[in-house]
């Protein structure tokens, strides 16, 4: 019988929309850390237009975009999304994820009901002027997030998507891991082979922080296919021995070191003693790689702790490029290095669609280990975030069973 709510894991007919829906939200009452700022409601399924998608969402991922959302910081989405002239006065994250095609609008036409995808992140307006002009529409000035700066992520049973954030999902991957690739095996392909003439070559050394998260365990991974080497920065020998059985050559533990934060004022003692903790940093790289030789690219996202080490150590003419900036967004550069030793500082958001098709290729062909390492029950949602702010989380990606009857699915039977 149909129904206007379904419980979590109970799967409705395929292709009956119900009228409400059970949501994980954020409301601003709530805002503070993870644990306390989530909470479940049931809600109005949203309504799709004519070029959307309506998935039956099976899993979601766990990344930052939730832990940010939580303390409305930097930005406060939903006041944003009040200004843009949006009634909700709660938000739905969620900024990756796995499901089923449950309802299309009348002008989709690359997926049908019943097809299980991924869903990428980022959307568009393809009407825009920019796009029109033949900007990459991941940089059009209309580019938004998903499930971060939009409403109705997926952390809720049914999601509204644009037909071009839809990948039919690999038959190898589980829903929950196919759940929480794309935001970081994406990002970190850009960001190693999207900024040409910097992208990574056989025999190029690469050094990568935060090698046991997320990003950083596809970027080990992307190195290593492009024949690359990979140098991984760890908090513990337990990432270590993970980032080395991923393929990197070598390890550096951050922990070793403490010049770690903003630039202090050049010619003062604080800078000497930064300087020095930099070059000690730059010989652990040598010694981790097994010669004298610097990182062509350094692969950021820490941003304020570590940006004046990543800068130092980049090889002349090399790259640091970055995607975040999770210890802090004042970063401090000695712009000497960049004119005198001709570094380039490069910036990078997400993906493209070309380049999105191509992870989930390599990871459809067992090219890339997708390194998911826990699924946390749906209810948990807070928990996980909270784990992830606290850098509690094991290495690796983190998803949550949201739909899905049970781990291990690749397909669902209705």
């Amino acid at each position: 019988m149909k129904k206007d709510l379904y419980d979590l894991g109970e799967i409705p007919p395929l292709g009956h929309v119900p009228r409400r829906m059970h949501a994980a939200t954020i409301r601003p009452e709530r805002y503070g850390e993870p644990a306390q700022a989530y909470d479940f409601e049931v809600i109005d399924v949203p309504a799709i237009g004519p070029h959307q998608v309506l998935v039956h969402v099976m899993a979601a991922g766990v990344n930052y975009n939730g832990v940010w959302t939580s303390f409305a910081k930097p930005v406060d989405m939903i006041a944003m999304r009040r200004k843009r002239g949006e009634k909700e006065e709660f938000h739905v994250g969620g900024s990756e994820g796995s499901g089923v095609v449950w309802a299309v609008g009348a002008e989709v036409k690359s997926v049908r009901v019943g097809d299980a995808v991924m869903i990428s992140p980022v959307r568009w307006d393809e009407h825009a002027e920019d796009i029109r002009m033949g900007v990459d529409p991941v940089a059009s000035t209309t580019g938004r997030v998903w499930g971060y700066e939009d409403n109705y992520g997926a952390f809720a049973q049914f999601s509204v998507v644009e037909d071009y954030q839809c990948f039919r999902k690999p038959k190898n991957l589980s829903f929950e891991a196919a759940a929480c690739v794309i935001v970081s095996f994406a990002t970190a392909y850009r960001q190693l082979r999207g900024w040409h003439p910097h992208v990574v070559r056989p025999n190029d050394p690469v050094l990568i922080w935060g090698g046991a998260g997320g990003l950083g365990t596809a970027a080990i991974q992307l190195v290593r296919e492009y024949g690359g080497i990979p140098i991984a920065v760890v908090s513990s020998a337990e990432k270590a021995e993970f980032c080395k059985r991923l393929g990197a050559k070598g390890v550096i533990n951050r922990r070793d070191f403490d010049h770690w934060g903003r630039l202090p004022e050049v010619g003062t003692p604080a800078f000497d003693r930064w300087l020095t903790g930099a070059r000690s940093f730059g010989k652990a790289f040598w010694d981790a790689l097994g010669e004298r030789r610097n990182p062509y690219i350094v692969f950021e996202h820490s941003g304020q702790d570590t940006l004046p080490t990543s800068i130092f150590v980049c090889d002349n003419r090399g790259m640091v490029v970055t995607c975040g900036g999770t210890s802090g967004y004042n970063c401090d550069v000695d712009v000497r290095l960049l004119w005198m030793r001709q570094k380039r500082f490069q910036g990078s958001h997400f993906a493209s669609t070309r380049e999105v098709a191509e992870v989930i290729h390599m990871l459809g062909s067992g090219r890339l280990d997708p390194c998911h390492a826990r699924t946390y029950p749906f209810q948990e949602v807070g928990e996980a975030h909270q784990l992830m702010y606290e850098n509690q989380h094991p290495p690796g990606n983190l998803s949550l069973l949201v739909n899905a009857p049970r781990e291990g699915l690749t397909e669902l039977t209705v």
